[in-house]
């Protein structure tokens, strides 16, 4: 069978637009990266998406519009994606639609994941076969519904050697810990607790930026031990895996509700608090899962640009190679991207994903929901 091209495309947890990723893979899963490109939202939409990721703003008729234009916006951002490359509809085999989260809460009885972004909308407006809805499944069997990475990042960054950590620094850090390919040894993976989401909430607060461009802003500053001990205090961290959060859990309101406790603290003092919190919380996870041979660490995501973030990551962890994915070919900022394009080829293939050691749950399971274009 020839190889089909399938199109990722995501929108993160950082809400900095809609990360879109041209692939072609193989039969055998072998895939190539041919284009990719971060459509960003509306202004307007933007901010709804903002208003619904903040508990106690739920108006359904504002979730059931935000639900049609957030899949408007995917939709147009395939087809910028489709000319790009001078290629029309019929060339795509699938889009893997991972939509946005508005709310991720396993832990409630019972657990739920909820994305926005409707997939009838989206493959009604492309002309495309739409693969959607890959947590549902996985939560429907008790799991957590996430991360879902980790099987991705397994096929394809792992050894056929050495046991290696891929982390995912996005608006949440997670880890994917990756036995050899000829090991029996399960998969493991979770979400470490905060990435982007606090630090940017905090540069958008007083500088009016998306993010801290090369953590600049939180390397003038000092960090806070007091706040770092009260931060790190929250029992998230403490808790053992399989775990996954959200930016509804690590919210304004979480970091607000802490820094009343304490005096005036100058924000630079907050920003570089901040900033060590993700590297403390994500390095003591890495920490967890060394072993005593040569063992390397992969970063990706946005964080994999906030220099001030991976020198702290790095004098945190002296004794451990850090790189970035790029060094296996996969661009850092395009990881998540191809992960919905193979997860939409996965499905189209009939594959199921084993995902019991990450999520928690009760088998593998054919991950997805197919949304025609007829």
């Amino acid at each position: 069978m020839a190889a089909e091209r399938f199109i990722g495309a995501l929108s993160g947890t950082s809400l900095d637009g809609i990360d879109l990723v041209l692939t072609e893979i193989s039969a055998q899963g072998e895939i190539r990266q041919l284009d990719a490109f971060n459509a960003s939202f509306p202004e307007h939409l933007r901010n709804s998406l903002k208003r619904l990721c903040t508990p106690g703003s739920d108006e359904i008729i504002h979730l059931g519009q935000a639900d049609r234009r957030f899949a408007e916006a995917v939709a147009q951002g395939v087809q910028t994606l489709l000319e790009r490359n001078a290629l029309d509809a019929s060339a795509i085999r699938a889009i893997g639609h991972h939509g946005q989260t508005i709310r991720h809460h396993p832990e409630l009885d019972p657990g739920f994941s909820l994305q926005i972004g409707c997939s009838h909308t989206l493959a009604a407006k492309t002309g495309i076969d739409v693969i959607g809805q890959f947590r549902q499944k996985d939560i429907a069997l008790g799991g957590e519904g996430a991360p879902l990475a980790p099987v991705f990042h397994h096929w394809v960054f792992a050894d056929t050697c050495e046991t290696r950590i891929v982390a995912n620094i996005g608006g949440i850090a997670n880890i994917s810990v990756l036995p050899p390919k000829t090991s029996d040894t399960p998969i493991l993976g979770y979400d470490t607790g905060p990435g982007n989401t606090l630090l940017d909430h905090w540069v958008q607060h007083h500088h009016q930026q998306h993010y801290d461009v090369g953590g600049r802003w939180a390397a003038s500053g000092t960090v806070h031990e007091g706040l770092l001990a009260t931060l790190l205090s929250d029992p998230y961290f403490a808790r053992s895996a399989p775990k996954s959060t959200g930016r509804e859990y690590f919210t304004s309101n979480w970091l607000h509700q802490r820094l009343e406790r304490f005096e005036s603290i100058a924000p630079a003092d907050v920003q570089a608090t901040l900033l060590e919190l993700t590297a403390q919380s994500l390095t003591t996870a890495i920490q967890s899962h060394l072993s005593d041979s040569q063992m390397t660490v992969y970063i990706c995501g946005g964080g994999a640009h906030n220099s001030e973030l991976i020198t702290r990551c790095k004098a945190l962890l002296p004794d451990v190679s850090l790189q970035t994915t790029d060094t296996l070919g996969v661009n850092v900022d395009w990881v998540e991207g191809t992960l919905f394009a193979w997860l939409a080829w996965a499905y189209v293939q009939g594959l199921t994903l084993d995902l019991t050691a990450v999520t928690g749950a009760s088998r593998p399971a054919r991950l997805g929901a197919y949304f025609p274009k007829d």
